[in-house]
């Protein structure tokens, strides 16, 4: 079965090193890329050239990104009643206080700080798709 995921990331280089990560760990997961609010919107609301577009079974989102911020996406899923069923986590540079407690507040799913070796980065792909992926129990909606 195909896992289909929404990577919102608008550095290059992260986007190569997850791609390069998850095709390691697992050939079933599909990793679909928005490189910035406005276009991950687009995708997950099925606009324009994304009318035709899967529907995810987690969003991974950075928060610093252009256009519309990480922040604003993430409010924007949780209120949307076709979306906010979609395991959404953070996956940021940041490791502020501030950063972490607002996207809890905003009902992320989970907050998970961007490694800095490509090793680390494997571990928590393979994390990532233990728990997330593998194994829940998710609401009909997300696998539909």
């Amino acid at each position: 079965m195909t896992l289909e995921i929404l990577l919102v990331e608008d550095n290059p280089g992260d986007v190569r090193l997850a791609q390069e990560a998850f095709r390691k760990l697992d050939k079933d997961v599909h990793l679909h890329v928005a490189g910035d609010g406005v276009e991950a919107m687009a995708y997950l609301k099925r606009q324009g050239e994304h009318a035709d577009a899967p529907r995810p079974a987690l969003i991974l989102l950075d928060l610093n990104l252009p256009l519309l911020d990480g922040r604003e996406v993430l409010d924007q899923i949780k209120q949307d009643v076709e979306l906010k069923s979609i395991p959404t986590v953070i996956l940021s540079s940041s490791e502020a206080a501030t950063d972490i407690d607002a996207s809890y507040q905003r009902l992320a799913n989970c907050f998970l700080t961007k490694p800095v070796l490509p090793e680390e980065l494997d571990r928590l792909v393979s994390s990532i798709n233990e728990f997330w992926l593998r194994n829940p129990a998710t609401p009909a909606a997300v696998v539909s």
